[in-house]
Parts: structure tokens; C-alpha cells; sequence
């Protein structure tokens, strides 16, 4: 809408653009380049969220500035390399991203026309959330629908990513009315993408895979004790699919992957149980990730290279990754679904 004039005001006030309603997509983000500074700076802002690694300060901030930042930008901006969109000069996330916002865009669009205005940000890196709500609020929203892109809540996720939109309103002079998407991990259209992304790649193979690894990003167990969701609503997600897919149970597995320092985290391993598998006989396996709404260093370095080595040197033959949902149209669907419930009496 159009900058104008507030009602009753004098001739000579300013013009204020108002009456828009901002949509705004979260991932977790993406380093600018896999060099090493850039590295540094992107693992030392995600690592020093307490969402993230909630040890004390003084104890982890010289292990994590001295130690841990003087290597793993090396390990890490190396297996960002070999993913890399080295046309765009970005990371496979970055693209991804781009492309599902100007889908979703379009889908919010043809149901509310010029009212709605559609962005994207990232809880680490560039843009950031509150460069993203800055451009919202100079741009006339006046309600921003915040929606983290996790299918299920997690302090270290969702939690992070609301933290951080709340963060850049508290420095608006004006803040707009403000609603969050709440975890989305049993809803029937997301798990309905699910699904048919199952069913394609299985459909794409001569032999179906003995079993479908259902795999997470893992947390430490100990979070889950302190009352975090997430490992509840990931087991929820695979039964949801298992359902809607009629399969046995001995068809799929959950694990979780990315395990992170010394302490226990949740159980079992994706590295471990894919060579497990491997070892009782399952020869022909498929692996997808439904905690992430778009591929990524996780799903593109960790899975189909670490994790299918892992299975290989077992003694694993044929691995299969079945990418994530990222711009398919069933996935925006689903994205456009979601966001209408949450607008409900802001935009009907």
C-alpha cells in the first residue's frame, strides 16, 4: 500500500507508509564464503548462542575462541567447499532458500494480493532477522507473522530463531502487532510432502531399499530431560509417515546425526546405525531428513558423504538420499497452508 498521511493529522506531516503485513521465512543461516574468516565468524556467532551450548561462559568462550575457532573453520569451510554453489557464489542453502521465498511469495500473494509482503532472514549470518524486520517495519507492516522454517520446536531451533525476531522488535520505536508459526511437524499437508518425496525416490529406484533411516539433527540428551520437545515431536514425524505411507514398523528407523562435543546425545547415531544396518544385512538403504526444510552442509556433506562412507566401509552397497522438501511445490503448499491458519483475523 502506499505511504499516506494518518487521519486527523496536520497538512504537513509526513507521509507513513502503513497497512501492510509482513511474512518473514527463518533458517538457521549460512556462512558468506567458506574461506576462513568468514568461517570464524559465522561458527563463532552460532556457537555463542546459549540456545546452542548452553555452558557457562567462562568456561566455554576461551575454549571456543582460542581452540575451537583456530581450526574448525578449516575442517568446516572445507566441507562447505566441496557442496558449494560456486556459480552464485553461495552455499546450497542460501539458493534453496531463495528459491522457496519466491514460491511461497507467489502462493501468499495470489491469496491476498499487494497486503502481504514476503522476506526471508537467517538466525546466523547475513540477512539477518533484524535487518529483515527493520525493512518490514520502513516498508509499512504493521503485523509481522514470524515463521522459523522447523518442522519441530527446539530450544536450539525454533526457540533461537524467536529469540532473535523478538530481539530486533525490542529496538523498533514503532513495533508491529507480532505472531510466530508454532512447530508444524504434524501437519497433514507437511507430512503428505513428506511422504510423496518418499514415494518418488522410491519410484525412481529398480530395487526398493530394505529400510527407509528416518535421520534428525541430534541435540544432547540431557536437553531433552530439561523438558525440550523435540525428540518426542521427531518420533511423532516418523509414525505420522510410516501411517500415511502404510508401512511396517521394520520398514524405517529414526536416528540423529551431528553429534557435538563429549557429552550423550540423543540415540541412536545415524553414522553408527547405518553401519549397523549394513552389518545385519541391510544392503540397500534410503536415508531422508525431515528436520530440515532445505539441503544443507548436514544433509549434503554429513549424510551423503560422511554418513553413506560409514554405511560403505560396513559393507553397505546402494545409498540413497532423498533430498528435503526444499522448493517442491507439495512442500510450498504445505508452507502456504500453515501460514494461513496463523493469519487467521489478521488477513481472511
Amino acid at each position: 500500500m502506499s505511504a499516506t498521511r494518518p487521519e486527523h493529522a496536520p497538512s504537513d506531516h509526513p507521509r507513513v507508509p502503513r497497512g501492510k503485513t509482513g511474512i518473514l521465512l527463518a533458517n538457521l543461516g549460512t556462512p558468506d564464503d567458506y574461506t576462513y574468516w568468514p568461517m570464524r565468524r559465522y561458527l563463532s556467532e552460532f556457537l555463542s548462542d546459549k540456545r546452542v551450548i548452553d555452558y557457562p561462559a567462562w568456561k566455554w568462550q576461551p575454549l571456543l575462541q582460542l581452540i575451537i575457532l583456530t581450526k574448525r573453520p578449516f575442517s568446516s569451510g572445507a566441507a562447505y567447499k566441496s557442496i558449494w554453489n560456486h556459480d552464485l557464489g553461495e552455499s546450497p542453502l542460501m539458493t534453496i532458500t531463495k528459491a522457496q521465498t519466491e514460491k511461497f511469495r507467489e502462493s501468499m500473494t495470489a491469496l491476498y494480493g499487494d497486503q502481504v509482503m514476503v522476506d526471508f532472514s537467517m538466525r546466523y549470518g547475513n540477512p539477518s532477522t533484524k535487518s529483515k524486520v527493520r525493512a518490514m517495519v520502513e516498508a509499512g507492516c504493521e503485523r509481522i507473522l514470524f515463521f522459523p522454517l522447523y518442522p519441530q520446536y527446539a530450544g536450539a531451533t525454533t526457540a533461537t530463531a524467536n529469540d532473535a525476531f523478538f530481539k530486533a522488535l525490542m529496538e523498533e520505536t514503532w513495533q508491529p502487532s507480532a505472531r510466530t508459526v508454532p512447530a508444524y511437524f504434524d501437519n497433514a499437508e507437511y507430512i503428505e510432502a513428506l511422504a510423496q518425496s518418499v514415494e518418488t525416490a522410491y519410484g525412481k529406484l529398480g530395487k526398493r531399499p530394505d529400510i527407509l533411516v528416518v535421520s534428525y539433527h541430534g541435540m544432547p540428551t540431557r536437553y531433552l530431560m530439561q523438558g525440550d520437545p523435540y525428540h518426542c515431536q521427531c518420533m511423532k514425524t516418523t509414525r505420522l509417515l510410516k501411517e500415511r505411507l502404510g508401512w511396517a514398523d521394520t520398514d524405517i528407523v529414526s536416528t540423529f546425526q551431528s553429534k557435538f562435543g563429549p557429552e550423550e546425545w540423543l540415540q541412536p547415531y545415524t553414522v553408527e546405525e547405518v553401519a549397523r544396518l549394513a552389518e545385519s544385512g541391510k544392503k540397500d538403504i534410503a536415508v531422508i531428513a525431515p528436520a530440515f526444510s532445505a539441503d544443507c552442509i548436514e544433509t549434503l556433506e554429513e549424510i551423503n558423504e560422511e554418513i553413506k562412507e560409514s554405511f560403505e566401509e560396513a559393507g553397505g552397497e546402494s545409498f540413497t538420499y532423498i533430498p528435503c522438501l526444499n522448493d517442491e511445490d507439495a512442500h510450498i503448499r504445505a508452507l502456504t497452508s500453515i501460514a494461513q491458519q496463523s493469519l487467521s483475523g489478521w488477513l481472511d
